[in-house]
This record gives structure tokens, C-alpha cells and sequence, in this order.
């Protein structure tokens, strides 16, 4: 298996403002890994939608995955109070 490329929504970018610098490292160090693996331990697919979530502490991470292009998009991270909303 090929090593996926990342990409980001643009509305991530402001998702990021709202997060903690602290837990923000270790969000983007977890999204990071996903090149590696798409579907890690603890990922799971959403209901009704071809999209995934792995979750950070009190932070979501929900994602695409395109296996044919070897792309993973980052739809939206944030608090899973406001996350599915």
C-alpha cells in the first residue's frame, strides 16, 4: 500500500483557530499519521456517509478517503459537543 497525501478543507483552517495550541500539535500529529494509515485502530465509519472519524481526547477528526487516488480529506476537526452539528 502507497503512502496517502493529505489534504485540508478550507474551513479546517478556521476549525484549527478554536483549538488549544497544546491539543493542536497533537491533532495535526495524529492527522499526520493518517498518510500512513487511513483507517487506524479506533477509526470508524460514519452512518450514512463515506466519511470517518477518529477521535483525539475531547476532539474529532472527520475525514474522506479516496483509495484510488491515495487521498485523505480533512473535512472538520473540533469538540465532540459541536463536531456533528
Amino acid at each position: 500500500m502507497g503512502k496517502y497525501k493529505i489534504f485540508f478543507r478550507q474551513s479546517v483552517w478556521k476549525d484549527f483557530k478554536s483549538i488549544p495550541k497544546k491539543d493542536l500539535r497533537k491533532i495535526i500529529h495524529r492527522i499526520d499519521s493518517l498518510s500512513e494509515d487511513p483507517r487506524p485502530a479506533g477509526s470508524q465509519k460514519l452512518s450514512g456517509q463515506e466519511k470517518y472519524r477518529i477521535r483525539h481526547g475531547r476532539y474529532r477528526i472527520v475525514y474522506s478517503i479516496q483509495d484510488d487516488e491515495l487521498t485523505v480529506w480533512v473535512v472538520k476537526v473540533g469538540h465532540r459537543k459541536d463536531i456533528y452539528r
